[in-house]
């Protein structure tokens, strides 16, 4: 099983994912149905970032007239700021850094930044539908603008087919989700995975004043997205909705880069040029140890944990369902001794660490403990789980029993087990011991 893992050290946006994906190894060729469609077109430039060799992405009009950038891409500043505040920058704005900006593209050319009439959510989904795109292709970038004008409707306080899209409805930017679509369906990788993504930080000046980085339609795509975001390292922008909404939708967030068995790698180019960071978002393809050998799958978790000296056996007897109810994936409580001898338990919730602080949170109210430590714990192994339906025949009768499989990540089965309340319910009508429906349940599996 093939993953392709984003290091969003230095943040995202639409053409640096397109440039890491090309680098990586995605054909070039992958991105015509979208020059064929609209009258633009790619232009791939090697460059260099720090002293690293990576790839820089532009999108070029191919006929009429387009806006010129202010170097480095950067949209002049006069025409940004007739833009809301909730559209792409592309890692794009004139702010006031003590940074170098880099020069990489040719003036001479008009680029594809900002053009095209300002359009609503249903006219840029008009426009996908009209391209020559695979069915899944398709899916994926009207998924991806959806999540864009969701975030744009949150923000402004509309609904989603009211909402007018700025830059994000723009060709260039069209041509990065779709363009972004056809390179990972040319990839076809089985897995997407995202560390941490750096939004930098800062301010950044919109239409209605000066806004604090991340953007506010980057954080509400973040609310709803699997990865998580930290700021720095740099005063610049450097997370665009674009770049997130593209990743919110492909990516699964990790902690870290999983162990990877390189096949191919390549970093896609931002737009500024920092003193001390690569402005680039590396881009890793290959198998995980995991993924090897029918091993079982790495899932990123937290584990919390608080001791407690008073908790009464109703509400010890509860957390599992209300704890659940805020994320939680698994409650264990163990009984201990603590400080003068008195008893006492010890309860450990296992969550994603998205969820943490919410399951904490919850945690802290049902029982009314002072304090809920974290755990070094950062992932577990587990395997893949179904649940499957099997007829048990007891004295002519048939009755239905789920019985939960599990195999590796290879679909190699090792262990069957029948729900308990299943069978109990069954033995209960048959007048049968439990542990006989469970033996026939699970030898009933075992023959498919």
């Amino acid at each position: 099983m093939k993953t392709l893992a984003f290091d969003g050290g230095m943040g995202a946006s639409g053409d640096m994912i397109l440039a890491a994906l090309l680098a990586a190894g995605a054909d070039r060729d992958a991105l015509a149905p979208v020059e064929e469609a609209l009258d633009v077109r790619y232009e791939v430039t090697p460059t260099e970032k720090n002293g690293i060799s990576a790839t820089g992405v532009a999108v070029l009009l191919d006929g009429g007239e387009g806006r010129e950038r202010a170097g480095n891409g950067h949209v002049d500043e006069d025409d940004h700021r007739d833009h809301d505040h909730d559209h792409d920058h592309d890692h794009d704005h004139d702010h006031d850094h003590d940074h170098d900006h880099d020069h990489d593209h040719d003036h001479d050319h008009d680029h594809a930044e900002g053009a095209g009439p300002l359009r609503t959510y249903p006219e840029v989904v008009e426009i996908v539908e009209s391209m020559d795109l695979s069915d899944g292709v398709e899916a994926d970038a009207l998924a991806v603008f959806e999540r864009l004008g969701e975030a744009e409707a949150s923000v402004h306080g509309t609904d989603l087919d009211s909402t007018h899209f700025h830059e994000v409805g723009a060709d260039d930017a069209i041509a990065d989700v779709v363009g972004a679509a056809l390179l990972l369906e040319d990839l076809d990788p089985d897995r997407v995975v995202a560390t941490p993504l750096s939004t930098g930080g800062g301010t950044v000046e919109m239409s209605h004043g000066a806004y604090p980085v991340p953007t506010p339609a980057v954080v509400e795509i973040a609310e709803r997205a699997d990865w998580s975001l930290r700021g720095g390292p740099v005063e610049a922008e450097l997370l665009t909705p674009t770049g997130a909404a593209v990743l919110a939708h492909f990516a699964e967030g990790v902690g870290e880069l999983p162990s990877l068995r390189i096949d191919s790698s390549g970093y896609g180019a931002g737009g500024y040029d920092f003193p001390e960071h690569p402005n680039v978002l590396r881009a890793l393809v290959g198998e995980s140890d995991a993924e090897r050998g029918g091993r079982l799958v790495r899932d990123d978790v937290a584990v919390l944990e608080t001791n407690l000296d008073d908790a009464p056996p109703e509400i010890l007897g509860g957390l599992q369902e209300s704890l659940a109810e805020a994320g939680a994936r698994d409650v264990s409580i163990v009984p201990l001794t603590m400080k003068k001898s008195r008893p006492g338990h010890l309860v450990k919730v296992v969550c994603k660490p998205a969820d943490a602080e919410r399951v904490a949170r919850r945690l802290a109210e049902e029982t009314g403990t002072l304090g809920v430590r974290q755990a070094g714990a950062t992932h577990r192994w587990i395997a893949r789980r179904e649940i499957e339906s099997v007829a048990v025949e007891i004295d002519g009768e048939r009755y239905a029993v789920d019985v939960k499989i599990a195999s590796d990540d290879d679909g190699a089965v090792y262990d069957v087990s029948a729900e308990y309340d299943d069978c109990a319910a069954v033995a209960r009508e048959a007048d049968a011991p439990v542990r006989e429906v469970m033996r026939r349940a699970e030898s009933a599996a075992n023959r498919r």
